[in-house]
C-alpha cells in the first residue's frame, strides 16, 4: 500500500427476510456504472459509525441501526491512496421500508434486494464479495438479528480534592460537558433503546444529552453505582442479566471500578470465555465506551464481537 495518507469509509450490509429467504441490499452506482455495498467516506469530525449510518441513509434512504461489525476492506485507488472501509450488518425492518426516502439520483441509479448467492456473482468489486462472505458465514451459523450491551464509562469529572460534597455529587469538568455531547451521534448509530446510570451525577448528566436527542429516557440505578460497589451492595449480576433477557440494545453508564464486573457478568450470563479483549473492553478511559453484541435469538451462543471507542475529546 501506499506511504499516502489512507482514505477512510464506513457501510454496511443492510439485509431483511424475503418470502422466508435472506436478501441483502446493493446499489447500482450511477456515475461508475457498477453494483456495490451502500458505504461512503468519513466527512471531517466523524466516527466510523456515524459514518456508516448516514452513508445507508444518504444513499439508500433507510434509517438503520448498525449491528454487529463485519470487519474491514483495504485496497488502493486510482490516486495511490488505500481506502479503508470498515462494515457492519444492519437488519432492516418492514418500518425502515415504509419510512424510505429512495428515489434515483445522480450518485445511485437503483436498489436491488438479491440473495446472498446472488450478491456474490453481481457485486462488481472483490472485497465487497469479501464482506458479503463475512455476512454469510453469520447466517450460516444462525446469527442475523443481533443486539448490544454498551458499556459507558462517565465523561471527565470534577477532581475529587476540587469537590467538598458527597462524591456521588460531583458534576461533570468543562471538558467533560463537551464529551457528553460529543458521545450522541456515535452511540446513537445503534439506536439504544434503553439507557441505564448509576445515580452519580457524573454519570447522569453524561447520558442526558444523550436521552435528549433519541427520546429515550434513562433510569437511574443504584445496582452499578460506584459507591454501591465499594460498599458490596451493588448487583451487577442482576442488572446485567436483566439487560440480556429483554434483548433490548441498552447503554450502561457506570464509573472505572464498575466496568470490569459489568463486562464480566455479561460474559458470565452468555457462556463466553474470560479473553484479554474482555479486559481491555473494561479498561476504559473517561467517556469511552465498548459494545458488546449478542445475538437477540440465542445470546447462549456468546459474544459475537465486541468493539471499543476510545474518548475523542
Amino acid at each position: 500500500m501506499s506511504d499516502l495518507a489512507p482514505v477512510f469509509a464506513a457501510g454496511a450490509v443492510c439485509w431483511r427476510l424475503i418470502d422466508g429467504r435472506m436478501h441483502v441490499l446493493l446499489i447500482h452506482r450511477t456515475v461508475h456504472g457498477d453494483i456495490t455495498i451502500p458505504k461512503g467516506k468519513v466527512d471531517p469530525g466523524e466516527t466510523l459509525p456515524v459514518t456508516a449510518v448516514r452513508e445507508i441513509e444518504e444513499e439508500t434512504g433507510l434509517a438503520i441501526a448498525l449491528g454487529v461489525p463485519l470487519g474491514v476492506s483495504e485496497y488502493p485507488m486510482p490516486n495511490g491512496k488505500a481506502k479503508i472501509v470498515h462494515y457492519w450488518a444492519a437488519e432492516v425492518l418492514p418500518e425502515h421500508i415504509l419510512r424510505s426516502t429512495f428515489v434515483p439520483n445522480g450518485e445511485v441509479a437503483a436498489l436491488e434486494w438479491v440473495t446472498i448467492k446472488k450478491a456474490r456473482t453481481y457485486l462488481s468489486y472483490a472485497p465487497d464479495v469479501e464482506i458479503i462472505d463475512a455476512f454469510a458465514r453469520l447466517v450460516a451459523q444462525g446469527i442475523t438479528s443481533t443486539f448490544a450491551i454498551i458499556a459507558l464509562r462517565h465523561a471527565k469529572a470534577t477532581a475529587p480534592h476540587d469537590w467538598s460534597g458527597p462524591d456521588a455529587t460531583r458534576p461533570l469538568s468543562e471538558r467533560g460537558v463537551t464529551q457528553a455531547a460529543a458521545l450522541v451521534p456515535t452511540v446513537s448509530a445503534w439506536q439504544p433503546q434503553r439507557i441505564f446510570t448509576s445515580t452519580a451525577t457524573r454519570c447522569v448528566t453524561t447520558v442526558a444529552p444523550l436521552s435528549a436527542a433519541t427520546g429515550v429516557p434513562f433510569k437511574r440505578t443504584d445496582l452499578i453505582s460506584q459507591d454501591a460497589w465499594e460498599q458490596g451492595t451493588s448487583d451487577v449480576r442482576h442488572n446485567v442479566g436483566k439487560r440480556i433477557r429483554a434483548r433490548k440494545t441498552a447503554v450502561l453508564c457506570s464509573h472505572g471500578p464498575v466496568l470490569p464486573d459489568i463486562l464480566r457478568e455479561i460474559a458470565l450470563a452468555t457462556g463466553s470465555p474470560m479473553t484479554q479483549q474482555l479486559g481491555n473492553a473494561a479498561a476504559l478511559s473517561p467517556s469511552g465506551f465498548s459494545v458488546v453484541h449478542l445475538s437477540s435469538d440465542n445470546p447462549s451462543a456468546g459474544i459475537l464481537a465486541i468493539e471499543t471507542h476510545p474518548p475523542r475529546l
